[in-house]
């Protein structure tokens, strides 16, 4: 597991290559290098790269260089063995085990299409200069490994990094906000596809392959990956069995590493049964989970100290203390790289970072069951709602931080006017998918939730905010047959009658306790309804980021109406309120941040100063 970057075509001198491994120390702590070309013949070129150690600590060392060809490489290939013994019977040889070493050889072989052949989750930049000089970068089939890049048409100039404020790092790249990032980050709890929240600066998408020349200049391809399948025939019974025995070999493979592993426990059906099935198969398993310090809705600590008991786990409980998030939040802000309108940020941020304190690199989670199985109220709400195009428009208000009735009152006419004109915020093709796409209105449901929202909102999100304690995250559920199995279900072993993700609750009975199993569905979230009132530290963090003056000088947003919003909380408390009062202080301060004046002096970690 490592932090990436590079250019193509660029001038970059050792110095701007330095400051962009320091402001990706967090995610590759144990070694940094890089290499660079300068030959007359070829264009300027760099790939750098920062490891976190954690398959075969002593080799692996980056890049990796064969016969012309220079890899960096972030992310896990569970397959490399195999891939290793292929590639042995192909002539190549290999001095050490790691599991990105093969990736040069494999280059070699089957050029452009060496990452049909991964098993695992990763971003990848090959700079190959044997013929036309070419950089090939590639993301995993979920996008559990953000890749973020940058190209300037004028010059030819392409800049990549795995965390945006890296690639805010290089001389070339300037942060300018899109103006319309606002309404997408509203709508959607942060921008969906390749957008980002900055002119100018795309995120690879999953499945993706980009080709840059110094001709022709970026050229992306995305893999075709397994779409919805028909469903096979046969028992929820049948299905919990198959399911539970595919995870729990998904998951004895991803507890293989030269470095400790640890098991995230929410208290919730999905990290419950990762928990249980890596306890099964690794003795003294350790599981984390997190709690508020006070008295707090949706308290999940006695359900997952319960699944702990049960497995047999070394169990630890993490408590942060509300009094601290102001200061937390500005950390999360600056490694999210752009505003997630999930208060699950904060105490992700703190999780990993206990994690880390007690010794841990590698983590497993429940992350993803719900996308792939249906496991969310807005999927069985639209799932069951009546004929016709309304759904749609109630489904998207679900997915969105402020709903767009609210959003109407609180945008000035000027940005209103601007935002109609532009158009959705949405990718272009999620609102065919939703309406026309193949397959039955869950299946087009689950396709939309694995495509856009899952990569974008949750998986950037649990790697940045991991990686910024050193942590390696490792997913079951975003693993090739385990998402492949998910497209066979049959609409019921999904959703049916109120229940959700029947087939995982299928695939959990006798591991998990009972207890969990029949408790109410709750979120795995921040309580901000109950924690944003008057006199609390995360109310006077959103006054005074939220100040009248503030926004007034923005212009999109009518302070009026933010104060109305005010106003409510502290009479009303509710879930609609506080959540917009919550995204529109965290893009607030994103933009303080990245705005405000020296973004990288005077926003940065202590460690990238």
């Amino acid at each position: 597991m490592c932090r990436i970057y590079g250019t193509f075509n660029a001038r970059t001198a050792h110095r701007e290559l330095r400051t962009v491994a320091a402001l990706l120390h967090h995610g590759g702590p144990d070694a940094q290098s890089f290499t660079a070309g300068t030959e007359a013949a070829h264009p300027e070129w760099a790939l750098g790269n920062n490891r976190l150690s954690i398959m075969d600590p002593e080799g692996g060392d980056q890049p990796y260089h064969l016969d012309g060809v220079s890899v960096v490489f972030n992310g896990e290939l569970y397959n490399h063995d195999e891939l290793r013994a292929r590639l042995t019977r192909h002539g190549f040889t290999f001095t050490d085990r790691c599991d990105g070493s093969v990736l040069p050889a494999l280059y070699h072989l089957y050029g452009d299409r060496f990452p049909e052949h991964l098993d695992g989750m990763y971003s990848v930049a090959v700079m190959d200069l044997r013929e036309e000089p070419r950089l090939v970068i590639a993301t995993d089939e979920s996008g559990m490994k953000p890749l973020y890049h940058t190209w300037d048409a004028a010059t030819g100039r392409f800049r990549f990094a795995s965390e945006i404020p890296a690639l805010l790092g290089f001389a070339g790249v300037p942060a300018h906000e899109d103006p319309f990032g606002l309404d997408a980050y509203l709508a959607l709890k942060t921008p969906f596809g390749e957008r980002t929240m900055f002119q100018g600066i795309d995120v690879l998408p999953p499945a993706a392959t980009l080709v840059v020349t110094r001709e022709q200049g970026p050229r992306l391809r995305v893999r075709t990956t397994s779409g919805a399948a028909d469903p096979h025939d046969r028992t929820l019974d049948e299905t919990g069995a198959e399911l539970c025995a595919l995870l729990g070999r998904e998951v004895s493979r991803l507890l293989v590493a030269d470095a400790p592993v640890a098991a995230i426990t929410s208290g919730g059906l999905d990290s419950s049964l990762v928990t249980a099935l890596a306890a099964r198969a690794h003795a003294g398993l350790h599981s984390f989970n997190i709690a508020y310090a006070g008295d707090w809705p949706f308290d999940e600590r006695a359900y997952a100290a319960e699944v702990a008991r049960a497995a047999g786990t070394v169990h630890h409980q993490v408590e942060t203390d509300p009094a601290s998030f102001p200061e937390l939040l500005s950390d999360v802000v600056w490694h999210l790289g752009q505003p997630n309108a999930d208060p699950i940020t904060l105490s992700t941020f703190s999780l990993f970072r206990a994690v880390r304190d007690a010794g841990f690199k590698v983590a497993l989670t429940g992350d993803a069951a719900d996308e792939l199985f249906g496991g969310y109220a807005r999927m069985t709400e639209a799932v069951t709602a009546p004929c016709g195009p309304g759904w749609v428009d109630t489904y998207l208000d679900h997915l969105a931080a402020v709903p767009a009735a609210l959003r109407a009152r609180l945008y000035t006419d000027a940005y209103a006017a601007a935002v109609a004109d532009r158009g959705p915020a949405l990718p272009e093709d999620l609102l065919t998918t939703l309406r026309h796409g193949p397959g039955t209105r869950l299946q087009r449901l689950c396709a939309v939730e694995q495509r856009y929202r899952l990569p974008a909102y949750h998986l950037r999100r649990v790697d940045h905010l991991s990686m910024a304690s050193s942590v390696e995250v490792r997913l079951p559920f975003c693993q090739p047959s385990v998402v492949r199995y998910a497209t066979t279900l049959a609409d019921e072993h999904r959703i049916t009658g109120g229940g959700v993700k029947r087939a995982l609750y299928a695939a959990a009975r006798g591991l998990v306790p009972d207890s969990v199993l029949n408790r109410p569905k709750q979120p795995f979230t921040l309580p901000i309804t109950a924690m944003l009132q008057p006199g609390s530290a995360l109310w006077d963090l959103a006054r005074e980021t939220l100040a009248p003056a503030v926004l007034r000088a923005d212009g999109r947003l009518r302070p009026a109406a933010i104060e109305d919003l005010f106003a409510e909380q502290a009479v009303r408390p509710s879930d609609r309120v506080s959540l917009a009062l919550w995204s529109l202080m965290t893009h607030q301060m994103w933009r303080d941040q990245f705005f405000g004046g020296s973004a990288l002096s005077a926003a940065a970690p202590q460690e990238a100063r």
